[in-house]
């Protein structure tokens, strides 16, 4: 039955990239997934084409507030590039293959660059509201997996290393990008939660006890299924909101949209730096452990 229900996920996976493959010029070399109140991430496309989610065969529907459910297809600095404004769940219902989808879509098409952009809240002490966080790494306490049950050999090995998940070449991109956009820069865990509940002071504390720098409900699901796929991951967090656990403030989704809104154009010059930067340098080639020195994009 799992095994079934895998070949239909590949087989539907496969049919959504032929349905935008008929109506796209081109295949997108990069792909980017935007979440709560993020959408305007992404400004600097210049939109070809535009599908809403619930048009799109096989695809899920976003059912979270500040999710637009569109995926866009369009050009950014001479690179064509597909993004999706608005993501999927664990709790909204959705299962990990459902959630994993869209990366499986991309992957079809032949991405080989993700960019994941989310809302979390801060853990660090030393993190402010409103700042940007690259994430060097992840905490998956979601106690789901995308690649539980039978593997699929088309889209990767039955058990892929995570101790790269976050590409480091990326990584520099990013902090190039954001200095030369005068924006503070923070580097940090993930803590993926399943959610919807928000996190107690006591989880609090226990997070920050095993290293996590910030903690949400989505990322870790796709970047596991991207990193299976092949596809080189870099991730940002708009830390919309810093967790004390002994003077807990209770967080509402109207405040953590409006300080990712307020996030989103900062986000936008990073990401047009990274695709920049792919314009000019071939960065989706194997990492080198050793790698430290970026060229600078002009």
């Amino acid at each position: 039955m799992v095994n079934m229900i895998l070949k239909k996920k590949k087989q539907y996976a496969d049919e959504t990239a032929e349905y935008f493959k008929k109506s796209m010029p081109d295949l997108p070399e990069i792909g980017i997934i935007t979440g709560t109140g993020l959408g305007r991430s992404i400004a600097s496309i210049h939109v070809i084409k535009e599908f809403k989610y619930r048009n799109i065969p096989h695809f899920p529907v976003t059912t979270v507030k500040s999710h637009e459910g569109r995926m866009l297809f369009g050009d950014m600095h001479g690179t064509f590039v597909m993004a999706m404004q608005g993501r999927f769940h664990l709790y909204e219902g959705y299962s990990s293959l459902d959630v994993t989808f869209p990366v499986r879509v991309m992957q079809e098409l032949g991405v080989k660059i993700l960019i994941i952009i989310n809302a979390a809240g801060g853990i660090n002490r030393y993190f402010n509201s409103g700042d940007i966080m690259v994430i060097t790494d992840h905490i998956n306490l979601t106690g789901s997996n995308p690649l539980v049950g039978p593997n699929e050999d088309s889209w990767g090995s039955r058990f892929p290393d995570m101790a790269g998940a976050y590409d480091k070449k990326l990584i520099q991109i990013v902090e190039k990008g954001a200095e030369k956009s005068g924006i503070n820069l923070q580097k940090g865990v993930y803590a993926g939660l399943k959610g919807p509940s928000l996190e107690t002071p006591a989880e609090i504390r226990f997070l920050k006890g095993i290293g996590a720098d910030a903690v949400g409900f989505s990322t870790v699901m796709e970047v596991i299924a991207a990193v299976h796929g092949g596809i080189k991951v870099t991730a940002l967090s708009a830390i919309t909101n810093v967790h004390d656990p002994d003077n807990p403030v209770p967080a509402t989704v109207d405040k953590i949209i409006a300080v990712a809104e307020k996030a989103a154009s900062r986000i936008d010059s990073i990401v047009k730096y990274i695709v920049k930067f792919k314009c000019l340098r071939n960065i989706t080639q194997v990492s080198h452990p050793d790698f430290h020195t970026i060229p600078t994009a002009t």
